[in-house]
């Protein structure tokens, strides 16, 4: 038989362009690195232009200044620092408290230390509200005034503008800031009794008529104050007795202060005294001469030294609990000595050189960046054309965990899978051909034989090219179906089915060609130890048959005479849902560990022969598996060689009707 010689055009060899259209290099001002440093170039340009019009706007018009201050603003600042200090024993967050006051009152307020080191300026650039009182402008604050508008000390207040609350007790001695309670404060589990009682005094005020209000002291301590004069309070003899009292901690402080004030009164030989809460003193030991028979002068003298000494001992007690003595700095927010910003020549050429200088660090940072982001993307471009042309391309390498990295990572396992995939076509090509080329040459050898008189056309001529055609017809349908299923036009019919009738009709259907092999084929009508029955399915029969009866050929092929087939069904719900699990399990010779992965794989038979007496075309457990992911199912495979193997189809459960 003559053979039709194959046809196409010269082959020729593959030549490589000089330069392939990846490799051309764009001309500078359409590639990404020319728009980049033209962006970058026109930004720094804009910001300069910007920034050197506001500096223009902000230093070269005329510097107001205001004449005079108002009394109000600079009382309640300077009363608003002084409760600070006596409250707080440093000035470290003494800034947002200056910067709040600047900005309601719209002036520069700064605090120093008595060498002049600033310790909070409103002027001073700080994150996004700095600057917000000097017009916003960046740089070091105005220099401050040579005086300073008051000294903020809570032991030593200003009277100006903190003016005692009673005027009548503007004593020396009284002349620290009431807020300053230092170790007198009340904790809150000492606050609430006292609260009580004074609320039991209010109430026992308020049966005689008596209109009370109920204040807390800068200690804590509620005391009862009487609106308006009423002269009845004194006579309603209310108790008072534990409102009085001093607490715990107060009895601590007071008794601590009492030592500093007899310290500094045996250094000038006069007896100790003993204090009460609201500073009062009395002898503490009794005195040989009543006070009244001394001279008049000689009291004076004493109560002068007593005072001067309580107050002495309460600034030394209150010392480490207030903020050391500032000075206080109120002004205009732009300073108003700071001269004003001339435009000359000179003036002009620093901007124009710091806006080249600007733009020059621009281009030559957009520059570096957008090299290091072209690089990569290169490298992708030429990769890409190589594997265009159909040559064999090495990964990109991988430079950074950024954008450019994880496209380059993508791009690399873009190309080997399709390196896989095509490798996989080729070898499926080559398998089509090896399976389709033997049945093929059998069937032509015997016309060949017939057609040469050498093979009478008997019926077991006929038989022979019927089964190689038949064998052939099996090929070219499972390509069929793999075909259908990867398209997914895999066509079902399901229907009401009970995987235990499945199961007893695969069997039957197989059960001549496993007596033929010497293979026991059986069902398990009960389910496993544990295991719930296969629940009711909703599939197609036919392709489910098929899928089936793969599995049992299969077994059936790879056990040896005496070995067993069993068949099985039962319920699973592994957290996908209620499925039904039909197992084919034998006893043959096994799958080796290393070729169990690839058993559903195209054309794969553990037999490296091909030979069919152990094989059939390698297609069976791929449309097995193929079959099963149409039902929504799974196909597995376990094995241990020289034990047998367990295939197991997962098909999920019927769902319940109306």
């Amino acid at each position: 038989m003559k053979r039709a010689a194959r046809s196409g055009p010269p082959a020729h060899p593959a030549r490589k362009p000089a330069r392939t259209a990846g490799e051309r290099r764009l001309p500078l001002r359409k590639s990404l690195l020319g728009r980049l440093l033209a962006v970058s170039a026109l930004v720094a340009a804009c910001s300069v232009a910007a920034t050197a019009w506001l500096a223009v706007q902000t230093t070269s018009g005329a510097i107001r200044q205001e004449q005079g201050q108002n009394l109000a603003d600079d009382a309640r600042i300077y009363n608003t620092l002084l409760g600070y200090a006596a409250t707080h024993p440093r000035w470290d967050a003494v800034e947002t408290t200056v910067r709040e006051l600047a900005q309601q009152s719209g002036r520069r307020i700064a605090l120093t230390t008595q060498d002049r080191r600033t310790l909070a300026d409103s002027a001073a650039p700080h994150g996004d509200g700095g600057g917000a009182e000097d017009g916003g402008a960046d740089g070091p604050p105005p220099e401050l005034p040579p005086r300073a508008s008051a000294v903020v000390d809570p032991l030593s207040p200003d009277t100006a503008l903190s003016p005692p609350a009673d005027p009548s007790r503007a004593a020396a001695a009284d002349r620290i800031d009431p807020r300053a309670v230092g170790p007198f404060r009340l904790p809150a589990d000492e606050r609430a009794p006292l609260l009580r009682a004074a609320e039991t005094t209010a109430a026992c005020l308020g049966k005689f008529s008596i209109a009370t209000d109920i204040v807390d002291s800068p200690s804590g301590r509620p005391r009862i104050q009487v609106v308006g004069s009423d002269e009845r309070a004194e006579a309603a003899r209310c108790p008072q007795d534990d409102l009085d009292r001093p607490t715990k901690t107060e009895a601590k402080a007071l008794d601590a202060l009492s030592r500093l004030t007899d310290a500094c009164l045996q250094r000038q030989d006069l007896p100790p005294v003993e204090l009460s809460l609201d500073l009062s003193w009395k002898a503490a030991t009794p005195v040989p001469v009543p006070r009244e028979a001394l001279p008049a002068e000689r009291n004076d003298v004493a109560d002068r030294a007593i005072a001067s000494c309580v107050d002495t001992a309460r600034r030394e007690q209150l010392s480490s609990y207030v903020a050391s003595p500032a000075l206080l700095y109120i002004g205009d927010p732009r300073g108003g000595a700071v001269p004003g910003f001339e435009l000359s020549l000179a003036n002009t050429g620093k901007i124009a050189g710091v806006a080249a200088l600007v733009l020059a660090l621009t281009v030559g940072a957009s520059v570096l960046a957008g090299t290091r982001l072209v690089r990569p993307l290169h490298a992708l471009t030429g990769a890409a054309q190589r594997m265009k042309d159909g040559e064999d391309t090495a990964p990109v390498p991988v430079t950074a965990d950024n954008e450019i990295g994880r496209l380059a990572a993508a791009f690399n396992d873009m190309s080997a899978h399709r390196a896989r995939l095509e490798a996989q076509r080729k070898a499926m090509v080559s398998d089509v051909a090896h399976e389709l080329r033997t049945p093929l040459s059998n069937i032509r050898g015997w016309l060949e034989a017939a057609q040469d008189g050498l093979a009478d056309p008997d019926p077991a001529f006929i038989s022979s090219l019927l089964e190689e055609a038949m064998q052939l017809q099996h090929i070219v349908d499972d390509l069929q179906d793999l075909a259908e299923a990867d398209a997914g036009a895999l066509r079902l019919h399901p229907e009401p089915l009970r995987a235990a009738e499945l199961l007893a009709q695969v069997a039957a259907a197989h059960q001549a060609r496993a007596e033929t092999a010497g293979v026991a084929l059986a069902v398990d009508t009960g389910p496993p130890d544990g295991r719930p029955p296969a629940p009711a399915l909703h599939a197609d029969p036919v392709r489910l048959r098929q899928a089936v009866g793969n599995l049992v050929s299969n077994a059936v092929r790879h056990t040896p005479p005496g070995g067993r087939v069993t068949l099985r069904a039962y319920g699973s719900d592994d957290g996908g849902g209620a499925a039904a699990l039909i197992e084919v399990a034998d006893t043959g010779c096994g799958i080796p560990a290393d070729d169990l992965p690839r058993v559903f794989d195209r054309f794969w038979r553990a037999e490296k022969s091909r030979s069919r007496r152990t094989g059939g075309s390698g297609l069976g457990l791929a449309i097995v598996r193929k079959l099963a992911e149409a039902h929504g199912g799974s196909a597995r495979a376990e094995s241990e060689e020289g034990k047998g193997s367990v295939f197991s189809l997962r098909i999920p459960a019927a769902r319940p009707g109306p």
